[in-house]
């Protein structure tokens, strides 16, 4: 096993510096605010959306800039095959036989895919609770994360990690610092952004191929596999049929006469796709029976998955599922009124439409100034979102 842990952790070898990786500053941030509490950080998110890459770049200011021990670091990807019949605790004691750590000194322990480890939940409780340890996991599924389970009540952190939005995207490609003059570019580069979205690897390569097959994988991995579904043909068609109605309120009835599956079992894919962040759900906003009652819209977690199983199409909507993947942590939900509809009213009380490169007309303008709301935006490109997100009551924390 030592071989195999040498191999993961390079930074034990004098020298070793972190090189050709793009950091995602406010995401590493956030998981620098988090390096001394004793919480459990859990990095979640959709697969290739760059967590392992975060536990690195982390690790790497770890040892640079706050100058922590690189033999005091370990990270290692639980799902690797040579380690499927060893607990945490005993991969562990090997780190700390490797460099002669005792139990009362700090350790920093990166665990990645940790749902793959059986009971991890206990496993991580019994590290925590005897040892001076600050841990990191990553997860691939929300599901899988909310088990029930009570014994890390109290003791964790959600961070989740999200695809490049544009702002990311321009620094990713070399596009954020273009002279004024050349400003106007940045309309077509959104454009292009909306096309492509923001897995990092297809921004690269452009391989269509990559994003069906991470879609496979997820499906296959992190559903099929975890959930025991027998029929995967009929759950990548489930999954199509939301894609091609993402950004509107879905009837899962309908979904289940077309796929000739129960309703119960429509609602159950539903919950995979979100569950995996292939997806998002919107509820309706209003009172408790009506948020229950009503159908819920559908989001894609990524535009560029959403384009390649859609095709390119209605740049409007493809606005609207970016600025809800860019508010969701507002807890919006949509209001509607007969036959108009108002995008996104957040749990704080602001109310948001999206208008690309449009303006609101007539019913649903009249609706949009009657709706009583702490705050108001209409949406009409990036920049008024980028402006919206710089005001109070937007941010994130």
């Amino acid at each position: 096993m030592k071989q195999l842990l040498y191999r993961y952790n390079p930074w034990w070898d004098s020298g070793w510096k972190l090189t050709n990786v793009y950091s995602r500053a406010a995401m590493l941030e956030k998981l620098e605010t988090n390096l001394e509490n004793k919480s459990i950080i859990f990095i979640s998110g959709i697969r290739r959306a760059g967590k392992s890459t975060l536990m690195k770049l982390l690790i790497d200011d770890m040892i640079y800039k706050k100058g922590i021990d690189p033999a005091r670091i370990f990270y290692v990807s639980v799902d690797d095959y040579t380690l499927i019949n060893k607990s945490i605790s005993e991969i562990t004691d090997e780190f700390r036989k490797i460099h002669g750590i005792s139990f009362s000194e700090k350790i920093w322990l990166f665990f990645d895919e940790i749902t793959y480890v059986p009971d991890y939940e206990i496993q991580l409780k019994n590290l925590t609770d005897k040892e001076n340890v600050k841990i990191f996991v990553s997860a691939s599924s929300a599901s899988l994360l909310r088990s029930g389970k009570p014994y890390l009540t109290g003791r964790n952190k959600l961070i989740e990690v999200q695809p490049l939005n544009f702002e990311e995207y321009l620094i990713f490609r070399g596009l954020s610092d273009l002279p004024v003059s050349d400003s106007h570019l940045y309309e077509k580069y959104f454009e292009n952004y909306m096309l492509a979205g923001g897995i990092p690897e297809f921004v690269i390569s452009g391989d269509h191929d990559y994003l069906k097959e991470l879609v496979d994988d997820i499906i296959m991995k992190d559903i099929a596999a975890q959930h025991n579904v027998r029929t995967v043909p009929v759950l990548k068609e489930c999954f199509l049929l939301f894609m091609e109605r993402a950004g509107k309120a879905v009837s899962l009835n309908k979904i289940a006469n077309i796929l000739k599956i129960s309703p119960d079992t429509a609602r159950r894919y539903l919950d995979y796709f979100e569950n995996s962040y292939l997806l998002s759900t919107l509820s309706k906003s209003g009172k408790t029976n009506e948020v229950i009652l009503s159908q819920k819209k559908i989001y894609s977690s990524d535009l560029g998955i959403r384009n390649h199983f859609t095709g390119f199409r209605d740049k409007g909507s493809l606005f609207e599922n970016y600025v809800y993947n860019r508010i969701k942590y507002l807890n919006p939900g949509y209001i509607t009124e007969g036959d108009y509809e108002i995008d996104f009213m957040t749990e704080n009380g602001i109310l948001i439409e999206c208008k690309y490169k449009s303006e609101l007309k007539g019913k649903q303008q009249e609706l949009f100034n009657r709706i009583p709301a702490a705050a108001k935006y209409l949406l009409s490109d990036h920049n008024d979102l980028e402006r919206m997100l710089r005001e109070p009551g937007t941010d994130q924390k």
